[in-house]
């Protein structure tokens, strides 16, 4: 499972500020970084992480990455997910939307959904 977590409106292609397309990779889970936290702006539990990260269709056993932009805060999903209580590690895609934006040869999905 690969989650995006950039925010929703990048992810869906509405808007791209920084790189050269729009939209996410193929297949990819929107997973904002900023929904790691509370009303309060401080992280939420690991029982809410978990439940978020379950909500988002992630079980137990299953590989699981992690990209944004440029690899900065797709690193708080790989800790979101060890503090959630996730059995592996997760990938960290560094080079990340702006790497993989970057060729066109490379698919771009668009919209809400997975693509």
């Amino acid at each position: 499972m690969l989650f995006d977590a950039r925010a929703h409106v990048r992810y869906t292609g509405e808007t791209e500020p920084v790189d050269p397309r729009a939209g996410h990779i193929p297949g990819a889970v929107s997973a904002p970084s900023s929904e790691h936290a509370g009303a309060d702006g401080r992280w939420k539990s690991p029982s809410e992480l978990a439940e978020r990260f379950a909500s988002l269709g992630l079980t137990s056993g299953v590989p699981v990455g992690a990209y944004c932009g440029s690899g900065v805060t797709a690193s708080s999903v790989v800790l979101a997910l060890e503090v959630a209580g996730h059995p592996e590690p997760a990938a960290l895609y560094a080079g990340s939307w702006s790497h993989w934006s970057r060729n066109p040869e490379r698919p771009a999905a668009t919209g809400p959904e997975r693509g």
